[in-house]
């Protein structure tokens, strides 16, 4: 982020280089950067485990009801709340308007792969967790456009259907797809062994690369809006942390009220909690452009995301005991 920063100030050539590098307003180093993260997580997930998910579909329904019916507005109200009442003599109107576009985006993108590892931390069921999340990729391709259009339809934005489409079907379509179709191919020829543990560990490495690079790219992009708006960082920071906190808690008490083990309703507060941060940011910049206040305010959560995660694992971890002990096997071995 502070590499980012500095050639913003100091090598401003090259953030107009990278600005021109696009196709139907998508920035295309930010497209390769996102399928270099977004790819290793598909190639994990197993969409037959799928069928077994009426056996115990509690979670499920949890997760899907925090993620489409909750979170989207609670993080439009409560980010509007800020923006137009305590903050208003502090943010001016059309850069508040901005920021909740951003926050939007950021709030219709639940987050998918990256929860493997938070749910790791928490030793959550990863079968469950599985299905957890490609369901959450299904559910995303339909319900993400219209979530988004409906809530920046109400804040006085044209929404460009065409890009928003295209952005889904390139950040997460094109990726499931290749990665259905790598462990189907791999899988096939050498066995699931070695597709689990030689083939899927070379590209791990990747995520973190992708993501260190993007960061730089966005930031080069946001350099100048952040050196200039330092104050409006922290204030976005703000409502945003608080509806993670919000969802998370409504998701983990609501897994407690329903009897799941801790296994199960650790990742859904945690899916709950988070976001597919990596495709907001692709989306808010094929929207908006990558110098936008849009993108803005999305970056924010790319800055507490990490931060925050951990602190939820660390109050799920500690209040383990608030659950029945006893496993949880929705999924046989055999489907994962």
């Amino acid at each position: 982020m502070a590499i980012g920063v500095f050639v913003a100030k100091y090598i401003p050539s090259i953030p107009i280089i990278l600005e021109k590098l696009k196709y139907v307003q998508i920035s295309i180093p930010i497209a390769v950067l996102i399928w270099v993260m977004v790819y290793p997580m598909m190639i994990k997930v197993d969409f037959a485990s799928i069928k077994n998910v009426g056996k115990n579909p509690k979670g499920l329904i949890l997760v899907w009801i925090v993620n489409w019916l909750i979170k989207p507005f609670t993080m439009y109200g409560i980010v509007a709340f800020f923006l137009y009442v305590i903050f208003k003599n502090i943010i001016p109107s059309d850069l508040a308007n901005s920021y909740l576009a951003g926050a939007v985006i950021l709030g219709a993108a639940p987050c998918t792969a990256m929860v493997f590892v938070w749910g790791q931390l928490t030793k959550g069921n990863p079968a469950y967790t599985l299905v957890q999340v490609a369901s959450n990729d299904i559910i995303l391709l339909v319900a993400f456009a219209p979530t988004v259009a409906f809530l920046l339809g109400t804040g006085g934005f044209t929404v460009p259907w065409d890009t928003l489409l295209l952005s889904v079907v390139l950040f997460v379509v094109v990726p499931l797809i290749a990665g259905v179709l790598t462990r189907i191919v791999i899988t096939g020829k050498k066995g699931k062994k070695y597709f689990e543990e030689s083939f899927v560990p070379k590209f791990s490495k990747f995520i973190f690369i992708g993501l260190l690079i993007m960061l730089v790219v966005i930031f080069t992009f946001q350099g100048n809006m952040i050196l200039t708006n330092p104050l409006h960082i922290l204030l976005l920071a703000i409502p945003i942390c608080l509806q993670s906190f919000l969802n998370f808690f409504i998701a983990y008490l609501g897994a407690k009220s329903l009897g799941l083990p801790h296994n199960i309703a650790s990742p859904a507060a945690l899916i709950g909690a988070s976001n597919f941060f990596e495709f907001a940011v692709a989306v808010a910049i094929a929207l908006f452009g990558p110098a936008s206040p849009v993108v803005l305010a999305v970056t924010v959560g790319v800055l507490v995301e990490v931060p925050l995660m951990l602190i939820m694992v660390k109050i799920a971890n500690q209040t383990r005991n608030w659950f029945k002990e006893e496993d949880f096997h929705p999924v046989s071995d055999s489907t994962v």
